[in-house]
């Protein structure tokens, strides 16, 4: 059995957290993921946050431990954990997308119904978890 995983969260942005802190994140990320093979996507707005992440199930653990305790965020939702076969964003030390700078108007051809998928998964409501990964990657490389 493969030891390669993903995990999913949502949390909720703390008003303290600006733009340097997220910067802050993101070099992290850019220093530290490489290092342990890990790879994904983090979408934020002001109030949210959603990050994908894949790689060894260990330091996939670690590294959501370690997220659960971070101030800059509250209310952290595990929304999927599970093993998976390849990974999504093989590429992605950690890709990002600030949505207060790329509009949510979808300029793509990106069905209503996905809208509404993607909709739920940033405002941390119950999705299915096949159709969210799905939608949580169209739309980032289309958006």
């Amino acid at each position: 059995m493969s030891n390669l995983y993903k995990l999913v969260y949502t949390s909720s942005r703390r008003p303290d957290c600006g733009e340097a802190e997220v910067e802050k994140i993101l070099a992290s990320c850019r220093v530290n993921n490489p290092k342990k093979n890990i790879t994904g996507i983090l979408l934020h707005s002001k109030h949210r946050f959603l990050q994908y992440l894949e790689g060894d199930k260990d330091e996939i653990m670690r590294l959501f431990s370690y997220v659960k305790k971070d101030s800059r965020h509250g209310g952290v939702n595990l929304r999927y954990y599970s093993p998976i076969k390849e990974r999504v964003f093989p590429s992605w030390q950690m890709g990002y997308k600030d949505l207060n700078k790329n509009s949510l108007v979808f300029q793509t051809t990106i069905s209503e119904k996905d809208q509404a998928i993607f909709e739920k998964l940033i405002q941390d409501e119950d999705q299915n978890e096949v159709e969210g990964i799905r939608v949580l990657k169209l739309f980032f490389e289309m958006a």
